[in-house]
């Protein structure tokens, strides 16, 4: 299977889960933020998009400023829960077997904020996972692979209940210290081997075909239809309209207007908008997609309650909630979704 490097945008999710770690361990939200562009007030709206280089300058911050902290990016990666990687996440767990999850999640590998290239190989009846993470800038290399490693780890805990569920792990690291080893037996669930040629995953054999508690073949498929769509948009920013998403998003808490961006990309407003209407997508459009892109894949997947929707988009009130979406969408989400299903 061959996979392409990570999309150029993602959602802020994994730098809010970076950042706390940074001020659990003692730091200010500007150190963990330095460079990136970020400011606090766009680090608290979780439907904001960033640029996948401004979360590797957040771990290359966290590095710099917590050298002593040998085992982080495990720590980082064990915060890394299923809830928060919205749609995907759900596909996961409603998967029929820990199997069919691998397969599904590495179909939608760009919606997760693995760094990694991440392929299923199979040699017998042994399956592995393996990692490469070469395409990373070297300085954060070795936090990404342990980061997604620990991610993984606790994605199958939470598919499978189970709290030791690979086999066996091989890392192209230098072997670490006694106290650093302890950290990576809890995470992973066993002493992987260290300095070979591979970065590996051997998965439970017993494990992968074994019925999954939230397995449903109904909100699996549903819920794969959205990550297809989702990832279908996220691919076709690929021209003026990914260029136009990247100039808003670089300067967080001061959104460029039409003149501004027009003269930013060496053009007049007519004949941006005119591009970006051959793109089928408008100036407004690119402001406000990210707003409800998530609203509307979570609305979608059958019996999810509109408080657990509420919640996944970081409204602490319902009524919030409510108020946002009839502002996208004109209607309440509860006649969204009622009308959705009718159609």
């Amino acid at each position: 299977m061959h996979l392409s490097l990570w999309p150029a945008h993602r959602r802020i999710t994994s730098v809010q889960l970076l950042a706390q770690l940074g001020t659990d361990k003692g730091l200010s939200l500007d150190q963990c933020l330095g460079g990136t562009g970020l400011s606090v007030l766009t680090l608290a709206d979780p439907q904001q998009e960033i640029l996948a280089s401004q979360e590797l300058q957040v771990i290359a911050n966290l590095l710099q400023a917590l050298p002593q902290q040998t085992t982080l990016a495990l720590e980082a990666g064990q915060r890394y829960q299923l809830a928060h990687y919205g749609i995907w996440g759900y596909a996961l767990l409603s998967s029929s077997s820990l199997r069919e999850a691998l397969e599904l999640g590495l179909r939608y590998l760009d919606l997760t904020f693995a760094f990694s290239r991440i392929e299923l190989r199979t040699d017998g009846e042994r399956a592995f996972l393996e990692l490469d993470a070469l395409a990373v800038p070297e300085a954060v290399r070795d936090f990404v692979l342990l980061r997604d490693c620990a991610a993984i780890a606790l994605i199958q805990q939470e598919l499978t209940g189970q709290p030791s569920p690979f086999t066996a792990v091989e890392l192209c690291l230098p072997r670490p210290g006694a106290d650093e080893l302890k950290r990576y037996r809890q995470t992973l669930g066993c002493e992987p081997r260290f300095g070979g040629p591979h970065n590996r995953i051997e998965l439970s054999s017993r494990l992968l075909d074994l019925p999954l508690a939230g397995g449903n073949a109904a909100t699996v498929q549903l819920c794969e239809a959205q990550c297809r769509q989702l990832l279908q948009r996220h691919r076709a920013r690929a021209g003026l309209a990914a260029k136009v998403r990247e100039l808003l998003l670089s300067q967080p808490g001061r959104l460029l207007g039409m003149p501004q961006l027009a003269e930013r990309l060496h053009m007049s407003e007519r004949t941006l908008r005119r591009r970006l209407a051959a793109e089928q997508i408008s100036f407004r459009q690119l402001l406000d997609e990210s707003r409800q892109a998530l609203a509307e894949e979570l609305l979608a997947v059958e019996g999810l309650p509109l408080e657990t929707v509420a919640q996944r988009l970081g409204y602490g009130e319902l009524s919030n909630f409510i108020h946002a979406f009839k502002r996208w969408k004109g209607m309440p989400p509860r006649r969204y979704r009622q009308q959705r299903d009718a159609g």
